[in-house]
């Protein structure tokens, strides 16, 4: 039996892809997984050409640390160009890839789990099972590296890792009771997305995420539990939200730790191996080709992260000098202090239909408009076309939301 989340829907999930694309005001817009936030520099250098060339030239970042491309003079034409950069491994899975992973993937903090390589074994696990191109497109995987920060995101499938060199399963941000070693976390993560298939009801193809299902951790928890293969409890099941650990800001000074749901900052942190990550806010979440070339250009090895920023891995301390001149010189924010940090906005107009302002202009006036010495404003900011609120972040928030006569503000409770 479901539960009345999606009692109004009235068709299946239109998530957009890359190859289903969504007619919005200002054209077609294709959404491009990329797995974990991540890509090649050259991939990074596709994606930039196919938005000058198909696109309007506005490629924007998701709270999935996937990328959205807009304004679509050729949406069959951007999509072989993808393929063709290896973005598309499997056309029927495509819009299922939907995978968020700890950007700095171990090297840092209480990071204790390389993702990458689960990340790439856990995506051609998915593109590997037909059945599963029939996931919703708004199911969701996690591979948190033990540092919390992807953990507290609710994805329906979580595996995050341990400080005993093992790993534990969460579903809708649940603590299930099982556990196993980073080895055994793919199948186990598959075979939760399968049992959701097997518990969603044939007569409801509405529920899109597990927790739309009554008693849906417990009961796909059931059905992994009786699986031949089911790693052993490692605790009693919970049905609590798991509350991740508090994990630092990635600053160059010293900051007070980060809550978990909190806005990202800019600036560097040092990784164990002495190396440095370097993260940037890029403003209401919208680069250019130009600012997606240099992130390629910044580093051996780039992530997008779920806060809609990007960050720049293992360099050494004269290349992180030289990536954070670069990237600021190509419009993207290096101070952790700068007011961008917690700035938001939804699409707006043109490109929203339903909007009732340019909320993207707006904002970036709004910023333009602040004192030189004013800072990251003590509480986030979100602009809104309409009632929606559509990319409203978690968390206390300063709404501005767009009507027939103007912003009305609302303040946290």
């Amino acid at each position: 039996m479901s539960i009345a989340d999606f009692s109004g829907r009235i068709r299946p999930d239109a998530c957009p892809g890359a190859l289903q694309v969504h007619e919005a005001a200002d054209g077609p817009l294709a959404r491009v997984r990329l797995p974990g936030g991540a890509a090649s520099a050259a991939q990074f250098r596709a994606l930039a050409g196919c938005a000058e060339e198909f696109g309007s030239g506005v490629i924007e970042l998701t709270s999935r640390a996937n990328v959205q491309v807009r304004g679509l003079r050729s949406p069959a034409a951007f999509a072989d160009r993808l393929a063709s950069a290896g973005l598309l491994p499997s056309a029927a899975h495509e819009r299922v890839r939907n995978i968020v992973a700890s950007p700095l993937g171990g090297r840092c903090g209480d990071g204790v789990l390389d993702v990458d390589a689960l990340v790439a074994e856990l995506d051609r696990a998915l593109c590997g099972r037909p059945r599963l191109a029939g996931l919703p497109g708004r199911f969701l995987c996690a591979v948190d590296d033990g540092s919390g920060d992807v953990a507290g995101l609710g994805a329906d499938v979580t595996f995050t890792g341990e400080g005993s060199g093992g790993g534990r399963l969460l579903l809708a941000g649940r603590d299930t009771g099982l556990g196993c070693r980073p080895e055994g976390a793919v199948p186990l993560m598959i075979a939760a997305a399968e049992a959701f298939l097997d518990e969603r009801p044939d007569d409801a193809p509405l529920a899109w995420r597990i927790q739309e299902l009554e008693n849906g951790p417990a009961r796909i928890t059931a059905r992994l539990t009786r699986h031949p293969a089911a790693p052993a409890p490692t605790t009693a099941p919970v049905t609590a939200p798991v509350t991740p650990p508090v994990t630092a800001p990635i600053t160059a000074s010293a900051a007070p730790p980060e809550r978990p749901g909190a806005r990202r900052r800019a600036g560097r942190r040092t990784q164990r191996d002495g190396r440095v990550a370097l993260e940037v806010l890029v403003p209401l979440g919208r680069l250019t080709p130009a600012q997606l070339r240099a992130l390629a250009d910044s580093g051996p090895a780039v992530r997008l992260t779920p806060w809609r920023t990007a960050v720049s891995l293992d360099l050494t301390p004269t290349e992180a000098d030289d990536a954070e001149q670069a990237l600021a010189d190509a419009g993207l924010i290096t101070d952790p202090a700068s007011p961008w940090a917690g700035v938001t906005a939804c699409t707006g107009r043109p490109g929203c239909g339903k909007a009732l302002a340019d909320v993207q202009a707006d904002a970036r006036r709004w910023v333009a408009e602040l004192n030189a010495d004013d800072r990251a404003p003590a509480t986030p900011v979100h602009w809104a076309g309409c009632e929606r609120r559509c990319g409203l972040p978690r968390g206390p928030v300063i709404e501005l939301v767009a009507t027939a006569d103007g912003y009305r503000r609302s303040h946290p409770s």
